[in-house]
């Protein structure tokens, strides 16, 4: 058997064990590394002038952005006005990543991942006890 093959599927079978344990809240803080991830590798096959990879990954890393947007739930906050700059936000973000893809830029990428590495912060530090 392939290693590399064996390594895939190990990983496979261990992040599906990792989300069926998680709670809600480590299940958003997996999307958010997951989208770190992908951003980083995007950068990584821009680099490379890897233009199909780059353009895959940037979609994994919208759709995973998008996903962080449509479970966010205004009816469900104490403050409905909080909530709604953080799906404008995460609209922005997408803007963002759809215009690094078609202009190749690198900083564009960088600026989405500072961005989600904030809300990513903030997330952490209101982790449930």
């Amino acid at each position: 058997m392939n290693p590399m093959r064996a390594l895939r599927q190990y990983q496979k079978v261990n992040s599906h064990a990792q989300v069926s344990e998680a709670s809600p809240h480590r299940l958003i803080q997996m999307l958010m590394e997951g989208g770190l991830e992908r951003l980083a590798q995007a950068k990584g096959a821009m680099a490379r002038g890897d233009i199909p990879q780059k353009g895959l990954l940037l979609t994994k890393a919208i759709d995973i952005i998008t996903g962080l947007r449509q479970g966010l739930d205004e009816t469900k906050a104490e403050d409905p006005a909080t909530i709604q700059r953080l799906a404008a936000l995460y609209d922005y973000m997408n803007v963002r990543l759809l215009k690094a893809n078609a202009s190749n830029d690198p900083e564009i990428i960088d600026e989405v991942a500072r961005l989600l590495i904030t809300v990513k912060e903030g997330w952490d530090a209101i982790a449930p006890q």
